[in-house]
């Protein structure tokens, strides 16, 4: 039987008929270097330990660290952020500025060894303080304010290591108008703060933690990150930060806060950022080995959709595997 060719004005598979064609018209777009690429160093020499809910991810000593910071830049990814493992931890995260501490010797290292690398700093305490939590206690409670000032400490000795942004991650008021003022009364009014303005009170960064030691040793983080069904409480925390001097904002988690990216990109029109966080990425990498997805390709799928709702900068633990299906 015949079929009578329909008369259609408009026929949209027109565009989607050949892999060129469909790159003409292609609306979103992935570069390199729009990734950044989470390191976590800890101390010592020729450590590179796998962590075990993270495959493809490692602990590095500070020379791992710059032989994986050399790599990715080979592979188009210029932009490193380094979380730090200190071996001795107390109740006030005292490490967090030491000078000689894995994060100040990397950045150090980093700059020294790859010369063009962007370096950004995590700055909170959770890495360095016994109990785990991201500030001090006081009667059992994380103490804000106090906080803050180590908060500042901390960025400042991360600034006169090198770094070009810090990236305060603690979720504690009023921290990056004092890092801002910490930073331009110490000399280092260019270094940029990327700010982790409305990171939720998640439970995809479990496999994080597995990585950078940083578990609460008791309760949980509700009283300072986000509540997940909150929306308009991230464009007040957005506010607040770009009015204390944020240059860079930062929405975390990414795929499950993809409304969150969108509203805060149209409101605010700012450099935004979103971190594609451990769980999300170690979720693909379980179904992967499992063979239930094609994992170039959910990757793939995953870090456009972050890049389609607003962010320009992704923090993805896939940033060399990513530039490298872009090549």
């Amino acid at each position: 039987m015949a079929h009578s060719s329909l008369k259609l004005t408009r026929r949209p598979r027109r565009l989607r008929t050949t892999e060129a064609m469909r790159a003409l018209v292609r609306e979103t777009r992935l570069s390199p270097d729009m990734f950044v690429l989470p390191l976590f160093v800890c101390e010592g020499e020729g450590v590179r330990r796998e962590i075990g809910s993270m495959p493809g991810v490692f602990n590095l000593s500070v020379d791992e660290a710059v032989k994986e910071a050399a790599a990715a830049k080979a592979d188009g990814v210029s932009s490193v952020l380094l979380f730090g493992l200190p071996e001795h931890k107390d109740d006030v995260g005292s490490a967090a500025y030491d000078p000689e501490a894995p994060v100040q010797s990397a950045i150090r290292a980093i700059k020294r060894e790859v010369p063009g690398t962007l370096v950004v700093t995590d700055v909170c305490l959770c890495e360095y303080t016994d109990h785990g939590h991201c500030g001090l206690l006081i009667d059992g409670a994380i103490a804000n304010d106090p906080t803050v000032g180590q908060l500042a400490r901390a960025a400042l000795s991360h600034a006169a290591a090198g770094a070009d942004i810090v990236a305060p991650s603690d979720m504690m008021d009023g921290r990056v108008g004092a890092i801002r003022e910490a930073l331009d009364e110490g000399g280092f009014n260019n270094v940029a703060i990327m700010s982790y303005a409305a990171k939720y009170c998640s439970a995809f960064y479990g496999p994080f933690r597995d990585a950078a030691g940083s578990t609460p040793q008791f309760g949980d983080r509700r009283s300072h990150q986000m509540d997940p069904a909150n929306v308009e409480e991230a464009l007040r925390e957005v506010a607040l930060d770009i009015e204390e001097g944020a240059d860079i904002i930062m929405v975390k988690p990414a795929l499950a806060y993809l409304d969150v990216i969108a509203k805060v990109k149209d409101a605010f029109g700012y450099p935004t950022a979103a971190y594609h966080v451990s769980g999300e990425y170690a979720m693909l990498k379980a179904a992967a080995r499992n063979g239930w997805i094609d994992e170039p390709r959910a990757m793939m799928e995953t870090l456009t959709s972050i890049r389609r709702a607003g962010a320009e900068i992704i923090i993805t633990y896939y940033a060399r595997e990513a530039a490298r299906a872009l090549a």
